[in-house]
């Protein structure tokens, strides 16, 4: 068992200790996140996947209504108390919900009942909210997509998508039947179904003008409704009231240049693409003429941001490439799906919070939301807000400066996140996120970065660390310059390792250590069915690698892939010792136990000392940097468990007057390990749930200490990067 320590002592928790102005800016913080499964009733095993899509607040603002479709159900969220949501019950229907509004007492559901996209079916579901009881239903002839309610509560448009089949011809459009308006007066939150009218969309667009896949709707103050059909990249406005079309007119399209278009394993913003359908997915009224759009395409288009227009079809305003920037400028960009779509807009919600208009967008494949201020121009961007992953709905509480979105995916399947609910609140104060970002380029274009693994500290220079991606980027393997002193902590450099002139490449960087002369030792973790050796690299200050030092037999005869996390230096000149933690236990490895490896470049001398793993709950565990620093080695252990699941994320120590490495062939000593901090509470308090990859950990020359999670390129994963800043190492045995 490894002996107990006295915590770091901390000067600042999580972000840097920052003085307010004395006119603090309002700004958006996560207070708390829900898990969807943790409304799943005792009847209903915990690993039933769940979702979050679309999402409503009731008019109290205490009760979030979300829409499960892989469930089958309606889900109820009590936030009486926003920085603890409890579960508050499922409804069960008949069918996969789409969509959620709330009228007074009743939540409106669109329920897809089709048996086939050739022969689609639906309804509208009323449920009281108090009983959570089904009260009524309305046949509305289609598969419905999307639901809004009136500002006055009198009317309800459904769109009816009847989306087409993507297996069916290549999934090009039309497919029949094609889809339409539906608006329902109501009464007392209740349709009345006879009321149910019908405007057809056909003949409107020049894109399949007989098959229209209406998407998205919305009203604003006069009672008129917009509505989206994507694949049409069209836009309509309708009277509620009559049902007749105001206006209609095409999204148009855009050309983008300086953007990621390669799922390559580089982040590199050189393509571009040029007369593309914008094609609107969500749509929000930011007054009674103008709307904004969330250009996601699904079809052939999709232009990766927003637009505004004027009710009449001016285009008032694009974003271009501005929105997927600020995504990929916070580590956001997600490489391995960035084809035509990029970060994907999709959901949209707008309010009035204080004097200030906003408008919030989300990014699906970003997973974040883009909060923007209407300034009846050009909108000028306020701050990104990290979500779960694959944000779809998002609802604005501002009676309670709150804001909430709804994620979609649920990875539980595959040992991932679960899908989230979270909740924002706006108050004075500074924006927690990003905790670490990079600003442009000379050129004007992100940096790129992403799936930070290894972290160093600059020997001489307090403040500054170095940081280097993993495999993610097999096509760009990069040492990141990071200067701390700035907040956010701001990415000043990227070095990609090259060898012989090019990017290097069958590397996986998992740890880094400062030479002392401009060069960086890199830690390698090797797997052999992808040809990936397990190496120490020497690389110099142009990222160049001048020497590759590989594994030798001994070592090699028990090897896995989880080999290398992480490269400390102890000594300096012909004294130097190189140290290096293996993540798991390798075939010659007593159960629970790994090694610290240590090599002697001059001599060439490979040792090694067993270390102590703790005992898993689920899962494994394994380490995941190491880091010498006062005559110590610091050690991060941890599980490979996320959100509720997730127990084991420490740092250790181990006193270097007893690290004793023995050769390898023979018997190795087991060190002590000493408990030095739980990062349990500094990953609990960000609002979100655990992240599973607590990857890098370094002191700087002035005792301060850093910890960096790997966000896994965004892929499968929410994008987060936490850089917590744990303050004054003070630790006392």
């Amino acid at each position: 068992m490894p002996r107990q320590s006295t915590l770091f002592a901390l000067t600042a928790a999580l972000a840097a200790s920052v003085s307010l102005p004395a006119q603090a800016d309002m700004m958006f913080n996560r207070i708390a996140s829900f898990a969807v499964a943790d409304n799943l009733p005792a009847d209903i095993d915990k690993a039933t996947p769940t979702s979050s899509e679309i999402i409503a607040a009731s008019e109290d603002g205490m009760t979030l209504v979300y829409s499960d479709s892989p469930l089958g159900a309606v889900g109820f969220i009590d936030i009486a108390d926003p920085k603890a949501p409890k579960a508050a019950g499922i409804v069960k229907i008949d069918g996969e919900p789409t969509s959620v509004t709330i009228a007074g007492s009743k939540v409106l559901a669109g329920v897809n009942t089709s048996e086939s996209k050739a022969n689609p079916t639906g309804n509208l579901t009323v449920i009281d909210i108090a009983s959570k009881t089904i009260e009524a239903s309305c046949d509305v002839g289609g598969q419905p997509d999307s639901v809004a309610l009136s500002k006055d509560g009198k009317f309800l448009a459904v769109a009816i998508e009847n989306e087409r089949d993507e297996e069916l011809n290549d999934g090009e459009i039309p497919q029949m039947p094609a889809g339409d308006l539906k608006i329902f007066m109501l009464s007392a939150g209740t349709p009345d179904c006879a009321t149910m009218k019908t405007v057809a969309m056909t003949g409107l667009s020049e894109i399949a003008g007989d098959d229209p896949e209406p998407e998205f709707v919305a009203f604003n103050e006069a009672g008129e409704i917009a509505l989206t059909m994507q694949e049409n990249n069209h836009i309509a406005i309708v009277d509620a009231a009559t049902g007749k079309i105001v206006s209609h007119f095409s999204a148009g399209t855009a050309s983008l240049d300086k953007i990621d278009t390669k799922k390559d394993g580089a982040l590199s913003f050189t393509g571009s693409f040029k007369d593309t359908p914008r094609e609107p997915d969500a749509v929000k009224w930011l007054d009674n003429d103008r709307i904004v759009v969330a250009n996601e395409g699904d079809y052939h288009g999709g232009t990766r941001g927003f637009s505004i227009f004027s009710k009449t079809g001016e285009l008032l305003y694009d974003s271009g490439a501005a929105f997927e920037y600020e995504a990929a400028n916070a580590g956001h960009f997600p490489d391995a799906r960035a084809g035509k779509k990029g970060i994907e807009p999709e959901g949209l919600d707008t309010a009035k919070f204080g004097d200030d208009k906003l408008f919030f967008v989300t990014a699906e494949r970003g997973s974040l939301i883009g909060v923007y201020k209407d300034t009846g121009g050009e909108p000028q961007f306020q701050q990104l807000l990290p979500s779960g992953i694959a944000p779809e709905g998002l609802v604005a509480i501002p009676a309670r400066n709150l804001l909430v979105t709804a994620n979609e995916a649920d990875l539980v399947e595959d040992g991932g996140a679960r899908s989230h609910v979270m909740i924002y609140e706006r108050a004075e104060g500074v924006a927690s996120y990003p905790m670490i970002a990079a600003g442009l380029t000379d050129e004007g274009t992100p940096l790129g970065w992403g799936a930070l693994s290894g972290l160093a500290a600059d020997p001489a220079k307090a403040g500054a660390l170095y940081a280097v991606s993993d495999s993610f980027y097999k096509n760009e393997p990069a040492i990141f310059t990071i200067d701390t002193t700035k907040t956010p902590a701001l990415i000043t450099g990227k070095t990609v390792v090259t060898r012989d002139g090019a990017p290097a490449q069958k590397l996986d960087f998992e740890g880094i250590a400062a030479d002392g002369e401009g060069g960086f030792w890199i830690a390698n973790e090797g797997d052999s069915a992808k040809l990936v050796p397990h190496a120490i690299l020497h690389v110099d200050e142009k990222g160049a690698i001048k020497q590759e030092i590989g594994f030798p037999v001994e070592l090699l005869a028990g090897q896995t892939r989880f080999g290398l996390e992480g490269i400390t230096t102890v000594g300096k000149g012909d004294d130097l010792m190189l140290v290096m933690a293996v993540q798991r236990e390798w075939g010659d490895d007593p159960k629970g136990q790994t090694k610290l490896l240590a090599y002697k470049p001059k001599d060439k001398e490979w040792s090694a000392v067993r270390y102590p793993l703790e005992t898993a709950e689920d899962g494994w565990i394994g380490l995941s940097e190491i880091t010498a620093h006062d005559g110590k080695l610091y050690i991060v252990e941890r599980d490979n468990q996320i959100g509720s699941s997730a127990k084991v994320k420490r740092i250790y120590s181990v006193a270097l007057d007893a690290f004793k490495p023995a050769k390898l062939g023979g018997e190795l000593p087991l060190v002590e390990k000493t408990l030095v901090r739980d990062l349990m509470p500094d990953l609990k308090s960000t609002g979100g749930y655990v992240l599973d990859k607590v990857e890098g950990f370094t002191i700087d020359s002035n005792g301060d200490a850093y910890v960096v999670t790997d966000n896994d390129g965004v892929d499968d994963s929410s994008g987060e990067t936490l850089f917590l800043r744990l303050g004054n190492v003070k630790a006392i045995d």
